[in-house]
């Protein structure tokens, strides 16, 4: 009988993910719904539909105005039924629905009712329910019951009305402040969840009442607390009483002793919370650590995961600002190394990282090194960085940390551990003399069985610098060969540039460099020839002319000072002729290249023929381009830079595009203008703009373009001033202005007279979507509680007949201009309803979330709920008049 036991568990364990709700559609449940009409009910069918009703609602389904009031109007017919559990059920379906002023009046009779029956479930629930979904008016006349219901014998009772004050004090703080004597009481309940609800409903009826709050903290931390769970609340209380007025550790200090002498109560969260609150404490001595320290350490060797847990994390916060504090706990924590709990072991690792001593890391290192095989890749980074914090703090000690690394280094493991691990010994090499010479052996070694490529081009490039600066340089030069036969193009051509840096560096190594890189003149890939070609001719091989040690090393380890894309488009440019390419000549001002991308598509370099990526994002050069430009540099920080918008055909004799530039009150937009006319010179360039169309905006200042060579783009210049804090649109009229002069093909020299003409461009607009800057967040669920509801705005939209949900999300999408999170974009197949989450930044720096829930009505009518959250209210209202409106 055993097996078919253990094989109904196995069956158990591979169906763990398995939903009796997944697949139901909105639909089939609402026709289900009907049941609730029937003349005999069935209590436990009725259950099952609202319970797949709530299942929806929860999943964030949207219901339309016509079928929420449907399924309220059949749920309040199951109050004739006596079954309580289905009871219970028609209590949880009307919270949700949540129906309007008109409708509740239907079910106020049947909850007032219950609110006054003599069975204390049909009491309690009845309360929660009328609180959740009366108005002012209707709360007013039931305030006697609920005051009466506060002080009820009942705890259940008491603590639903206790928690609807909690909630109504958002709504209707007036009429909760007169509960405070009845409030007052329930305080001194022998229950305890009464006396905690009771607690937090006193505390925030005071809480912008300093006085009266610490008034309320003083009269509880003198004994009348009883209840464990509202003792940790008191704690709380008193920590954030002490930090708001500051009082000082030293003379009396009441509510210090009152947070001591709970290290000493019965219960173990009142212990912990005690000991959390004093290690937060603004300027806490040692002395004042040490008897949260002491009780904090007796919770490490509990039988309890999460007091070890929460013990071990608490101590790890500690010892960051008092390592010295924590040393006591180390054997303790040593012992939680080998804990089955993976988390557990990885902070009592880093906790002794921060607190060991010089004497300990050896015997440290030992246990590490078999806990990280059994440890997530996350975990180790963790581990990584602590061990690179006391190597450092321990510089005495780094040949057997860096061996520790050094060995993990060469274990199984992914891209971003590995990479910390380069990273901490590359730290330790610059910051550590003596470990030089170590490490960079360590990470030659590792680049042999690399899989990464950009591990390997980066070591390759760290070691080109450091390397030829040792005592012995020559015994990398096998390492670095061996990446020229073994690897993949890409890293062969950073190798072929190491090898030149030795070269250039090690005067001795220079014949053996030569005869290495002529090898690589017959490499198959081109990248990896032209560098082997170019730094020959620049160390000299051959015979060749070799310029200044000094020039050569400027040329292999100089910076370069001026954008890629600028040298690309000279480069381009620039005809093969007796006169040599004068880098200098390249501008430094970032410019934008339309016309090589109009010309060239499908054309990008690959590999390391590619430019590397700037240093710099977009926008930092926008920014230095705009701040640099003396009629916008006092228009503040660049808020947000539009991709740019095509205002001209492909193929087209000049060829335009406008990238709009955000500020707090302007807005200013850069036209990319390109000649593609080799027999014309265009002087005086600009763009007129008509705002008949923008109301809101008015043109302040313009920079036009003395010349548009041919083949060369340029930047011309138009700002606006709009409204600030004013998600301002409209559209704009663009029409580009400029002389233009004919250029002799065979001389090159443009006619002194020109002649005006111009150019219709594309009208632009400028949109709501304009003012949202797209920001991901990795958590939403967790963003989206942390900001809380006080500044949460929801509302109801039909957004009339589409094609389908997958066209609705993405116009809404579109229209707002925020990121997707958690791949919500996606509408999967055939559905009727659809949750999509959003996230971004508004004009201002202001965080804002916003969770759509689409539904599909009549003939492809669609239906969509919006909530949004951010930091301001004015700002979840404007994105709710950017949907109405759109």
């Amino acid at each position: 009988m055993a097996q078919p036991l253990v094989k109904k568990d196995d069956d158990r364990d591979d169906e763990m993910d398995y939903s009796p709700f997944m697949g139901i559609e909105k639909g089939a449940v609402l026709q289900e719904a009907r049941v609730f009409n029937d003349p005999q009910l069935d209590a436990r069918r009725c259950s099952q539909v609202i319970t797949k009703l709530l299942y929806l609602l929860n999943q964030g389904e949207a219901f339309t105005k016509v079928e929420a009031t449907e399924v309220f109007f059949s749920v309040t017919k199951l109050f004739q039924s006596k079954d309580i559990g289905l009871r219970r059920m028609v209590y949880l379906i009307i919270k949700e629905l949540s129906p309007s002023a008109d409708e509740v009046i239907i079910v106020t009779s049947s909850l007032m009712k219950d609110m006054n029956s003599r069975t204390d479930m049909y009491r309690a629930n009845a309360i929660r329910v009328l609180c959740r979904i009366t108005d002012g008016t209707l709360l007013t006349q039931i305030e006697r019951y609920l005051k009466q219901a506060i002080v009820d014998k009942n705890p259940v009772v008491a603590s639903a009305a206790l928690v609807s004050g909690i909630h109504l004090l958002q709504t209707n703080p007036e009429i909760v402040k007169r509960w405070s004597n009845e409030v007052q009481e329930a305080v001194q309940s022998r229950a305890a969840l009464v006396q905690f609800h009771a607690l937090a409903l006193l505390h925030q009826i005071r809480q912008n009442d300093r006085l009266a709050v610490s008034k309320l903290v003083t009269s509880l931390t003198k004994g009348s607390v009883r209840s464990p769970l509202a003792q940790c609340l008191l704690i709380r209380y008193t920590s954030q009483v002490i930090r708001e007025s500051g009082i000082s550790q030293t003379g009396d200090r009441p509510f210090y002793d009152y947070l001591e002498s709970c290290l000493r109560h019965k219960a173990e969260m009142v212990i912990f919370e005690a000991a959390r609150a004093i290690t937060e404490l603004n300027g806490v001595t040692t002395r004042e650590l040490t008897p949260a320290i002491t009780v904090l350490q007796l919770f490490l060797s509990s039988s309890k995961p999460v007091l070890r847990f929460a013990a071990v994390r608490t101590l790890n916060k500690v010892a960051m600002t008092h390592p010295m504090a924590v040393t006591n706990c180390n054997i303790d924590m040593e012992s939680l190394i080998s804990d089955q709990n993976r988390s557990i072991a990885t902070l009592a690792i880093t906790t002794l990282l921060k607190t060991g001593n010089e004497s300990s890391i050896d015997r440290l290192m030992k246990q590490i090194t078999n806990f990280m095989s059994d440890i997530a890749d996350e975990f180790k980074i963790v581990v990584v960085e602590a061990i690179r914090s006391l190597c450092l703090k321990f510089p005495l000690k780094y040949r057997s940390l860096m061996n520790f690394l050094s060995n993990i280094l060469r274990e199984e493991g992914g891209f971003e551990y590995k990479k910390a691990i380069v990273d901490s010994i590359v730290i330790l090499i610059r910051d550590i003399p003596d470990a030089k010479e170590g490490g960079l052996l360590h990470l030659c070694e590792f680049i042999e069985d690399c899989e990464f490529t950009y591990l390997s081009t980066q070591i390759l490039h760290f070691l080109g610098n450091e390397g030829p600066k040792t005592s012995d340089p020559s015994k990398y030069i096998r390492y670095i060969y061996n990446r020229v036969i073994l690897e993949n193009a890409t890293v062969r051509a950073s190798a072929v540039s190491t090898l030149a840096k030795f070269g250039a560096l090690v005067d001795s190594l220079k014949p053996r460099i030569f005869v290495l890189l002529k090898r690589c003149l017959f490499d198959s890939d081109d990248e990896v020839r032209d560098r082997a070609t170019l730094y020959l001719n620049t160390l000299g091989g051959d015979g060749a002319v070799v310029e200044t040690d000094e020039e050569v090393k400027e040329f292999l380890f100089g910076s370069l000072d001026v954008p890629l894309t600028n040298l690309e488009t000279s480069l381009k440019n620039y005809e093969p002729s007796e006169e040599a390419f004068d880098i200098h000549s390249v501008p430094k001002e970032v410019k934008s290249q339309p016309l090589a991308e109009k010309k060239a598509p499908g054309k990008k370099p690959t590999g390391l023929s590619a430019p590397p990526v700037a240093p710099t994002s977009t926008v930092d050069a926008y920014e230095r381009l705009l701040s640099s430009i003396p009629e916008f540099a006092s228009y503040g920080k660049l808020f947000k830079s539009s991709a740019p918008v095509e205002l001209t055909e492909a193929e087209t004799e000049y060829a335009v595009n406008v990238v709009k530039h955000i500020f707090d009150s302007h807005i200013v937009f850069q036209y990319n203008c390109t000649n593609t006319i080799p027999e014309q010179l265009l002087e005086n360039v600009s763009v007129i703009v008509d705002a008949s169309e923008a109301e809101e905006f008015s043109e302040v200042a313009s920079k036009p373009l003395k010349s548009l060579p041919y083949d060369t783009p340029g930047q011309t210049f138009v700002a606006f001033e709009r409204p600030e804090g004013v998600p301002a649109v409209g559209k704009f009229s663009n029409t580009l202005r400029f002389i233009v002069k004919e250029v002799d093909p065979s001389t090159g020299e443009a006619e002194d007279d020109g002649v005006e003409d111009e150019y219709q461009l594309e009208d632009l607009e400028v949109v709501s979507a304009d003012y949202m800057l797209k920001v991901g967040v990795s958590n939403f669920r967790n963003a989206w509680e942390s900001l809380g509801a006080d500044c949460e705005k929801i509302d109801e939209y039909g957004l009339g007949p589409m094609e389908g949900l997958t066209e609705a999300v993405n116009a809404v999408i579109s229209l707002l201009g925020m990121q997707p999170c958690e791949g919500t974009e996606v509408v999967p197949s055939n559905s009727r309803s659809h949750t999509c989450l959003l996230s971004g930044l508004y004009i201002g720096n202001v965080k804002v979330l916003v969770r759509l829930s689409f539904g599909v009505g009549g003939p492809k009518e669609v239906a969509m709920k919006l909530s949004v959250r951010s930091e301001d209210i004015s700002v979840s209202d404007a994105i709710h008049e950017i949907v109405a409106s759109g």
